[in-house]
């Protein structure tokens, strides 16, 4: 009996040595530091034994010991990591922005490399954004085919995508923006993303054309991704700037990580006194990110943005003044001191969550608010508008006739309450200089605004080199507007609910591969703009039943890859848009619009986008780019009252875009950049009986990064924009009609020769 315990203790002790042993594995999984996506065949190599293993398609792997690795895959940075113990890591990859083919993208939520994707697709990496002062998002997406923003100040702004949007008067319409899964697009169809810190971006990506997944907008998507929080990195970045017309910015970002939680607070505090009068600019900007790695199926995050701006209006000019006095404001602006008022914020909580090899899932909720106060000298506009929503998708694989299909299959719900008043504006009862005075109530609504998506694509390999994809999206959006003013013969009670007809939006896609480097790509897919429900009201009070929305087709076909070694990077799509029920804002006084269903317009284009790598060695490197747009559009039919415009160009957007740039980068520290631009003419008038001069920007920035020591790195730069100090209409106001015997006033005048400055400051713990 003693014997056999005996042997059983020597078995028990021999399983726990060779168990111990057995679990000496450390396992783990690589991710996309920019978007969470897993990364699959990341080569993991020891540099001691040189031993590689490769990470699966959930990005997990495993290694068999401790030790100094190498984690490397194309498209993105390599990391060396140091292994000392078994706890279950998370490894970071941030993307080279010299291999932008290469990267995962997940704009359709259906993770894969950017040369495989058949829609056009632009990513603007943290090297793009950082090319200009982190001011202003303008030059930004300037240099991106198909993408114009005209910018009249920081805060008055307008982005066009393929030319939509481009009839929208005094703000953005018409394209889709989300912050993360956060939509920025309120129930209205309106986009704000300007307000955003720079700073707190990673990267942008465009897509171009509707999107099953992303509410089917006429003409495209951008998506501000986030910084995510590093983990086992505790860095402190402060950086102060300053330039012409009183600029001075402060930031302050910090991140602490350890291996599985980890958080980044970004704090700034932008202030500019502007070129023009009554040009005044301040806004504070707080964004929260943080990551928690709950196990190797769980991850949590959290994301949260809030801004509070003060901004003056100095408005659009007549020809004259622009081009005698372009530093002045709009007289009435100047006289009533006109402002804009905001503070908002963004509150968002997701879920990741794989249930297998072949599933998974991602849930959102999110809320937002906006309150703004801005006096103008015709009224003044108190509002307020609260949020609330939820997107969940789920993303899948399996097989289907041995060869490999992707889905995804999901939902968004949002729901925005929206309030504003409009009240007398006195200010002409006051000594000049005393600025806006908040008289007598004009005006009460409470507007109730949600829509809702349901959304479904697939990707399926027909071959290895060939993908087709499937996609359609169906759309809901209802508006119900309760007028609380007191109803008069001069104000009708306006109080009333409008429908959409619910709309499916259809896309095909497909790509082949030419060679391992060159990818060909087709789609054709389906878009629609909501109608706001200012535009559906008419003088009389009533709701226009009968207005639609607009609704058109893209087809574009378009070719991306990479020749000569990789040196060149290419990309050139050549579209169609077709758009049937345009909706026109037809003024009815200086201060009221509303819209009618007047024609069909037709967007063909021409886009190019070439980067390449002249010398890249371990003591410089030396690339240059080139994105060229060449835009076509027409009026096909526009009948406006006795007015007809049928072949008309269409108003707001230039003919081509040339950007070209040089960006060089030394081991010594020394680095810098040259851009130029050009802008072709705009069609101001529907008649196009005026057109804007083209004109032409050129933009210099160099610094000097230096390690003081192991923990800190200071970078030294200076820019200058506007290096020839052209005079030129940032922005245009389209059919301005003038009021009281005075000009039509078109022009916002762009930013004469002005430089700026700093240091940035990081801090590693």
């Amino acid at each position: 009996m003693q014997q056999s315990k005996i042997t059983t203790l020597i078995i028990l002790a021999i399983c726990s040595v060779f168990s111990s042993f057995s679990q000496t594995g450390i396992k783990g999984k690589v991710v996309d530091n920019n978007n969470s996506e897993l990364l699959s065949n990341v080569i993991i190599t020891n540099l001691s034994s040189k031993k590689e293993v490769l990470s699966n398609n959930n990005g997990l792997f495993e290694i068999s010991k401790t030790g100094t690795y190498s984690f490397k895959k194309n498209g993105y940075l390599e990391k060396t990591v140091t292994i000392q113990n078994n706890d279950y890591l998370i490894i970071q990859l941030n993307i080279n922005p010299s291999e932008l083919n290469e990267i995962i993208i997940h704009s359709n939520l259906l993770p894969k490399k950017l040369k495989t994707s058949s829609a056009t697709i632009n990513i603007l990496s943290k090297k793009d954004i950082a090319r200009g002062n982190s001011i202003n998002t303008t030059s930004i997406l300037n240099r991106t085919p198909g993408v114009f923003m005209q910018s009249g100040a920081l805060n008055t702004n307008r982005i066009t995508i393929r030319g939509v949007g481009s009839r929208n008067l005094f703000g953005t319409a018409k394209i889709r923006a989300y912050f993360k899964d956060i939509p920025l697009t309120t129930g209205s169809g309106e986009t704000t993303i300007e307000d955003f810190e720079l700073a707190s971006l990673s990267r942008i990506e465009i897509t171009k054309g509707a999107s099953s997944i992303f509410g089917a907008g006429l003409g495209g998507t951008i998506q501000l991704k986030p910084q995510n929080s590093y983990l086992n990195e505790s860095p402190l970045n402060t950086e102060f700037t300053f330039g012409s017309f009183g600029l001075t910015k402060k930031l302050i970002n910090f991140n602490y990580g350890n291996t599985k939680n980890s958080i980044k607070a970004i704090y700034s505090n932008t202030h500019s006194d502007g070129y023009r009068d009554n040009n005044e600019y301040s806004r504070q900007t707080f964004t929260l990110n943080s990551n928690y790695f709950l196990g190797e199926k769980d991850e949590l995050s959290f994301l949260a943005s809030y801004v509070d701006l003060k901004a003056f209006i100095p408005s659009s000019l007549n020809e004259n003044t622009y081009l005698n006095n372009p530093t002045s404001a709009a007289f009435t602006w100047g006289q009533s001191k006109g402002f804009e008022d905001s503070k908002r914020g963004i509150f968002g909580l997701s879920w990741n969550h794989t249930y297998n090899n072949n599933v998974k899932q991602v849930t959102s909720i999110f809320t937002s608010f906006r309150k703004g106060y801005e006096p103008r000298p015709f009224n003044i506009l108190d509002e307020n508008t609260l949020a609330l929503g939820i997107r969940s998708r789920f993303i899948g694989r399996l097989k289907l006739f041995n060869n490999n299909l992707n889905w995804t299959i999901g939902g968004e719900l949002f729901k925005d309450n929206y309030k504003s008043g409009t009240f007398i504006n006195l200010y002409q009862d006051f000594p000049e200089g005393h600025g806006s005075v908040k008289g007598n109530r004009l005006s009460d609504f409470k507007e109730k605004r949600k829509y809702s998506n349901i959304f479904f694509e697939t990707n399926y390999a027909l071959t290895n080199k060939t993908i087709v994809s499937i996609g359609l999206n169906f759309n809901h959006t209802s508006y119900n507007l309760d007028d609380r003013f007191i109803a008069s013969i001069d104000n009708p009670d306006q109080s009333g609910t409008f429908k959409f007809k619910s709309i499916v939006s259809p896309k095909f896609g497909i790509s082949h591969q030419l060679t391992n480097h060159i990818a060909l790509y087709s789609n054709i897919s389906h878009g629609f703009s909501p109608i706001s429900l200012e535009e559906t009201l008419l003088p009389d009070g009533q709701i226009n039943t009968e207005l639609k929305p607009e609704t058109g087709w893209n087809y574009e076909i378009g070719s991306r890859g990479a020749i000569f070694n990789n040196k060149l990077q290419f990309s050139l799509a050549i579209y169609r848009l077709h758009i049937k029920n345009l909706l026109v804002a037809r003024r009815t006084s200086q201060d009221q619009f509303i819209g009618i269903n007047a024609g069909q317009t037709q967007h063909d284009g021409l886009e190019l986008e070439l980067n390449y790598i002249w010398l890249k060695n371990a003591a410089i490197s030396l690339s240059t780019f080139i994105n060229y747009s060449l835009n076509n559009y027409k009026f096909k039919t526009f009948i406006d009252g006795d007015d007809n415009f049928s072949g008309n160009d269409l108003t707001g957007v230039p003919s081509e875009v040339f950007n070209t740039g040089i960006d060089i980068d030394s081991k010594i520290g020394f680095y810098g950049n040259i851009n130029f631009q050009h802008v072709g003419r705009m069609p101001i008038t529907d008649d196009n009986n005026l057109y804007s001069d083209s004109y032409n920007l050129a933009n210099l920035k160099f610094g000097y990064k230096v390690n003081a020591n192991k923990n800190l790195k200071l970078n030294l730069f200076l820019g200058i924009n506007n290096i020839f100090d052209e005079n030129y209409a940032s922005q245009i106001l389209i059919n301005a009609s003038g009021f009281g015997g005075n000009a039509p006033r078109y022009y916002y005048p762009g930013n004469p020769a002005n430089y700026y400055a700093g240091i940035n400051i990081n801090y590693i713990f």
